[in-house]
C-alpha cells in the first residue's frame, strides 16, 4: 500500500540506505514487538508505519514478535486484536508470528552462561531494598550483600527459582555490571523474576519470567533482526541491549535506533491508563469509538489510509513533541472527502409541510453516491407533501446573513426545489410544531426567475426517512494535556460531552448501509455505521469527525 514515492523521507530511512549501499547490510529485517498487555494505540500505529514501511521501501522483511514476559498481565484477547489492527492497517509480516516466549529454554541457558561466566548472580533484596540500593541519578548504587555468591550457589539458587522451589519476591536473578554506573540501568539489572502464573504459550512450564529487558534484544538476535527501532525512552537502555550482546554468544547484532514517539494532545496513551478507562467504565471497552486505540478509530470510522497518511504527515525525528489532534481530524476528512459516498440525515427533526402539494403526491430524485464520483451508484430522494428538515436551519427572527429558511424568505432543499415559508404553526405553549411552506415547480436543476436564492438546507421525506441513532462523540478529555498535571488526577480532565446521543431520521438509501460503511451526512460530518450495534433494525452510525476543517484552515494562514 506505501511506497517510498509516497512517504516522507526520515533520518532512519536515509541511514539504513546508506548502510545497504555501502555492503554493510545485506537486507533489512525489522520487527514490530508488541506487549500482548493491551490494545494497539496511535503511537503503535507510528511504529508499525515504520517498521513495516521500512521493510516494504527497501526491500526487506518485517517480523511481528510478541515480546510476552509478563504472564500476569496478558491475555489471548490482547494477541487476537492486535494481529487483525496490523492486517487491518494494511501491511503484512514476515513468516509466521512470533513469541518471545518460544525463546525461553535459550534465553534459560544464556542466563546460567552469564552466571558462570561470573556476570550475573542471585539476589535476596527485595523489590524496596534494591530500589534503595540501586542510588540516584546523582549518587552511585551499593552492592548487595549476596553480590558475591560463588558460580555453583548462584547455578543452584536459580534452578531451585526455575524449579518452583521460592515464593514471588523471595529471589531474583541480576546481571553483574557496574553499581556505580551514571547510567542506572546498568547497576545490575534484574533479568529473571519468580511468577507462579502459567503463560498463554508455554502453560505451566515456567515458575520464572525473563525481563523485558533481558529478552528483547537476545530475541532480535535470534531472528536476525538488523535494525531495532524503538522510541527515545530506550535510548538509556541501548548501552544494556549492548552489553548482553556483547557477553552472550548472540547469532547476529542487531542495531537500535530511537525515534521520538507520537503524542497527541487532548488524548493519553499510556496502556496503564487506557486500561484504567476501560476497567473503571469510563468508555465502553478497548473499542470504544473516544478510545486512541487503533480498534477504537476504526470503529469511529477511520479508514486505513488515513491513519497511515496521518502518521507519514507526522513523520519520524528524534525531537520530542506534541502533535495537534486538529492534523489527524484533517488526515480522516480529506480522504473520506474523496471516498465517502454522500447522505441526508437530519439530527433534530422539524416537519415541513409542503402545502401546494397534494396529499398523495410522491417524486423521486435521483441523485449522484458521490458529487466527483461516477463508480459510486446513484441514489433516490423521495418528495412527498410532508418532510423534515433541521431545526437549526430555520429562525422565525433571524440575523443579517442568514442564508436559511425564515418566514417570508426560500431556501433551496438539497437536489431538489426552492421553497419558501407561509406560516409558522405552533402548540399551546407557543412552540414551534410545524412550518408550512410553498414549493416553486419551475425550480428543478435552475434558479427562480428574478429571484436569488442563496442558502442550500438537507432535507428527508417523512414518509420514507428511517429512524437512525447517531452518536457524535467528541475529545474524550477537555484539556490538551491531561495526563501531564503532577498535582491532579488524569481523570479529573474528562469531558463530560464526550458522547451524545441523537435519534435523528436518514433518507431511505441509509437503510442498505452495512457495518464501517462511511458517510458523508451532507452539511453535518462524517458518519461510519457501528461495527458492532448497527443492523438492518437498528441503524446506528458514530460521528467520525465533523465537516469543518480547523487544521487545514490553520495551515493555510500559516503559510
Amino acid at each position: 500500500m506505501s511506497s517510498e514515492s509516497t512517504s516522507a523521507p526520515n533520518f532512519i530511512r536515509t541511514q539504513i540506505r546508506e548502510e545497504i549501499e555501502q555492503g554493510r547490510v545485506d537486507t533489512i529485517v525489522t520487527r514490530f514487538p508488541p506487549e500482548p498487555n493491551g490494545f494497539l494505540h496511535i503511537g503503535h500505529a507510528k511504529s508499525i508505519c515504520l517498521n513495516f514501511g521500512l521493510a516494504e521501501q527497501l526491500g526487506g522483511q518485517c517480523h511481528l514478535r510478541f515480546d510476552d514476559t509478563n504472564p500476569a498481565k496478558e491475555e489471548q484477547v490482547y494477541i487476537d486484536a492486535i494481529r487483525e489492527d496490523i492486517e487491518w492497517l494494511g501491511f503484512e509480516w514476515s513468516g509466521e508470528v512470533r513469541y518471545a516466549s518460544s525463546y525461553f529454554d535459550q534465553l534459560y541457558d544464556w542466563a546460567c552462561q552469564l552466571i558462570r561466566n561470573g556476570l550475573a548472580y542471585v539476589d535476596d533484596l527485595n523489590a524496596e531494598q534494591m530500589r534503595e540500593y540501586r542510588g540516584t541519578l546523582t549518587e552511585p548504587g551499593r552492592p548487595s550483600p549476596w553480590r558475591e555468591r560463588s558460580v555453583e550457589e548462584n547455578l543452584a539458587l536459580f534452578e531451585a527459582m526455575k524449579n518452583g522451589e521460592f515464593g514471588e519476591g523471595e529471589k531474583v536473578l541480576r546481571a553483574k555490571i557496574d553499581m556505580a554506573s551514571p547510567n542506572i540501568n546498568l547497576r545490575d539489572p534484574t533479568l529473571y523474576r519468580i511468577r507462579h502464573a502459567a503463560h498463554h504459550q508455554s502453560g505451566d512450564k515456567w515458575k520464572i519470567y525473563p525481563s523485558y529487558d533481558f529478552t528483547h534484544g537476545q530475541s532480535d538476535a535470534i531472528e536476525g533482526i538488523t535494525h531495532s527501532i524503538c522510541t527515545l525512552e530506550f535510548e538509556d537502555h541501548r548501552p544494556l541491549y549492548n552489553w548482553f550482546l556483547d557477553n552472550l554468544p548472540v547469532p547476529a547484532r542487531p542495531k537500535q535506533i530511537e525515534f521520538a514517539r507520537l503524542n497527541l494532545n487532548y488524548t493519553v496513551t499510556s496502556k496503564r491508563k487506557l486500561k484504567l478507562l476501560v476497567d473503571q467504565g469510563v468508555v465502553d471497552g478497548w473499542d470504544d469509538p473516544r478510545m486512541p486505540t487503533i480498534s477504537g478509530m476504526r470503529r469511529r470510522g477511520y479508514t486505513p489510509a488515513s491513519i497511515r497518511k496521518f502518521c507519514d504527515m507526522v513523520g519520524v525525528s528524534r525531537a520530542a513533541g506534541v502533535v495537534d489532534i486538529q492534523m489527524l481530524y484533517h488526515a480522516i476528512r480529506s480522504d473520506l472527502e474523496d471516498n465517502a459516498p454522500r447522505a441526508m440525515c437530519v439530527m433534530k427533526p422539524l416537519k415541513v409541510i409542503l402545502t401546494n402539494l397534494p396529499e398523495d403526491h410522491e417524486e423521486i430524485f435521483e441523485v449522484p453516491g458521490h458529487p466527483a464520483r461516477e463508480d459510486m451508484a446513484m441514489r433516490q430522494l423521495p418528495l412527498n407533501r410532508e418532510i423534515w428538515i433541521d431545526q437549526e436551519d430555520f429562525m422565525e427572527v433571524p440575523p443579517k446573513k442568514f442564508f436559511r429558511l425564515a418566514p417570508g424568505k426560500e431556501v433551496r432543499l438539497r437536489n431538489a426545489y426552492v421553497i419558501r415559508c407561509d406560516e409558522v404553526i405552533k402548540n399551546e405553549q407557543g412552540e414551534i410544531e410545524a412550518l408550512h411552506c410553498s414549493v416553486d415547480l419551475e425550480t428543478l436543476g435552475q434558479n427562480p426567475e428574478g429571484r436569488k436564492v442563496k442558502g442550500v438546507i438537507h432535507w428527508v421525506s417523512a414518509r420514507h426517512g428511517v429512524d437512525v441513532e447517531v452518536r457524535n462523540y467528541d475529545n474524550l478529555f477537555q484539556v490538551e494535556a491531561p495526563d501531564r498535571d503532577k498535582d491532579g488526577d488524569f481523570l479529573d480532565h474528562l469531558n463530560a460531552q464526550s458522547l451524545e446521543v441523537v435519534h435523528a431520521i436518514g433518507e431511505p438509501s441509509l437503510r442498505q448501509a452495512g457495518a464501517e460503511q462511511r458517510f458523508q451526512f451532507e452539511r453535518v460530518g462524517y458518519f461510519c455505521a457501528d461495527r458492532h450495534d448497527h443492523g438492518a433494525d437498528h441503524l446506528v452510525f458514530n460521528r467520525t469527525v465533523s465537516l469543518k476543517d480547523g487544521w487545514a484552515k490553520a495551515q493555510s494562514k500559516a503559510n
